[in-house]
């Protein structure tokens, strides 16, 4: 039962709500039905169709739903290991080798809503909701800063004690935190829908990207898994939660959708028609999209039983579409997956993941616990530290980054599109890349991964030098001044 604060936090937040539903004005850019019929349209595509399809998906110009659906219909094994190939091409035309880290860092989990997939809803009296104390928020993020992270994603319930007011103040905490020489440089958030208002404030206080996910497009599912009079029950509020924040100024936002509630083809499809509103809108798509899927939660049968559950190979070739049909959007994979597919994966067109990561409320202040299940959101299947995993990276041949320059320099919205559309933001992000993960090593890495890590470091500034001799001479150059003892250089 909701308390007699919650209940009136909650009945206020619906009447904006339903005041809003019936001020909006735009049109849904999302249609069960017109999903369905582009699935159906395309269903059974020829190989002269899907190799059209690669042709265009390699001018890196996005692509259509009805470009999408041939490549997510293909059924020939020979044709998916060139969507494959394909898919790995454009990643590294746009991004190249490099991978961006970060971790999630839940600061509370009490929520009104009571999401039938979610292990912190509101009606699961199995997982103890939990709130951390400007004390407890200062511990973790020490925690954090001293495994050498420097960008975070924090994760709020939506509940009246962690309001707008709370999350601008918790904001500010981790900024101000230092220890050593590390500190964390970029808050990126993973909150409900919000108002234009309430955006603005956030980005008073300097967040990076707002991150909303949509869970599922198909309008039916969504309403099965999100009750009615609770604050997700609205499928429009949430639906252009973005479009406000793009209102409010907020140029970097993310979308993402829950794989598992239902068919895995058809959420490829709806986050295609959010990141083409958007753009539509806006001049800019999302930032990032990501991709987690269902994981087992305290006492939420759900996220076993689903019937729309998604198998690795599935969720492989989900990936891969994504990537073709959005070639200039980040795509962020989890710590939700096992570290054998994640290497799998990432090869596919991600170009960021968490490492070392933790889903329960204080979970890095107790980091050698890998599972916290009363506390959990959901259950992670890769739990190694951030350390071993930077070098697992290093051994496939990848550049880790912990940069946050295009925030800090205004590469952001549509200032990063105009640079990644011409194919020059690795020209930005792999210097960056080298000089953040230099700073890692200096200060963070194991002996192991430190020599791992130089030697990867040579060969990018080998290959960059090839390419930009000025600017890999100006690299070199800070790459000296970050052995002499400084930090927080970039280009």
């Amino acid at each position: 039962m909701l308390t007699t604060t919650e209940k009136a936090w909650l009945d206020e937040r619906l009447a904006y709500i339903k005041a809003y539903e019936a001020s909006e004005k735009r049109p849904s850019f999302v249609s069960d039905a017109e999903i369905e019929a582009v699935l159906k349209r395309k269903a059974d595509p020829e190989r002269l169709e899907v190799e059209e399809v690669l042709s265009k998906a390699k001018e890196l110009h996005g692509l259509t739903p009805d470009d999408a659906a041939v490549l997510l219909n293909n059924r020939d094994p020979e044709l998916w290991a060139e969507i494959f190939a394909t898919a790995h091409w454009i990643k590294q035309e746009v991004y190249g080798n490099r991978i961006v880290l970060f971790a999630p860092l839940y600061i509370s989990s009490p929520c009104v809503n009571n999401c039938a997939y979610c292990g912190f809803r509101h009606s699961n009296d199995q997982v103890a909701k939990k709130t951390l104390s400007p004390a407890e928020l200062e511990a973790e993020v020490k925690a954090l800063i001293t495994k050498g992270h420097k960008r975070l994603i924090v994760v709020y319930g939506e509940h009246p004690a962690s309001d707008v007011d709370f999350m601008c103040r918790t904001i500010e905490t981790i900024y101000a935190v230092k220890e050593g020489r590390g500190e964390i440089r970029r808050v990126n958030v993973n909150a409900a829908p919000l108002t234009v208002e309430e955006y603005r404030r956030l980005k008073e206080v300097g967040i990076g990207t707002y991150q909303v996910f949509q869970e599922t497009y198909h309008l039916t599912t969504y309403r099965k898994m999100h009750p009615a009079n609770t604050l997700k029950g609205s499928f429009r509020w949430r639906l252009f939660a973005l479009h406000r924040a793009q209102e409010a100024g907020i140029d970097d936002v993310a979308v993402g959708a829950l794989f598992g509630l239902y068919d895995w083809r058809f959420e490829v499809l709806g986050l295609l028609y959010h990141a083409l509103d958007l753009e539509r809108e806006f001049g800019v798509g999302p930032h990032t999209i990501s991709v987690p899927r269902l994981e087992p939660a305290l006492n939420t049968p759900l996220t076993t039983s689903s019937p729309y559950r998604v198998a690795d190979e599935d969720f492989k070739k989900a990936v891969t579409v994504l990537r073709c049909a959005v070639p200039y959007t980040g795509i962020i994979l989890t710590c939700r997956e096992k570290p054998a597919l994640r290497r799998e994966v990432i090869a596919l067109g991600v170009s960021q993941v968490d490492a070392g990561s933790r889903t329960a409320v204080g979970g890095y202040a107790e980091m050698e616990r890998e599972h916290i299940p009363d506390r959990e959101q959901f259950q992670l299947a890769d739990t190694r530290s951030l350390d071993e995993y930077i070098l697992e990276l290093c051994r496939d041949g990848y550049i880790p980054s912990f940069c946050t320059a295009g925030y800090r320099t205004g590469r952001t919205g549509c200032h990063f599109m105009s640079f990644a559309k011409q194919g020059l933001i690795k020209n930005f992000c792999l210097p960056n890349a080298v000089l953040t993960f230099k700073e890692y090593l200096l200060d963070y890495a194991s002996p192991e991964t430190r020599d791992a890590g130089e030697k990867t470091i040579a060969r990018h500034v080998e290959d960059f030098a090839r390419r930009m001799p000025q600017r890999a001479e100006k690299l070199k150059e800070m790459l000296s001044r970050m052995e002499g003892g400084q930090r927080d250089l970039y280009f």
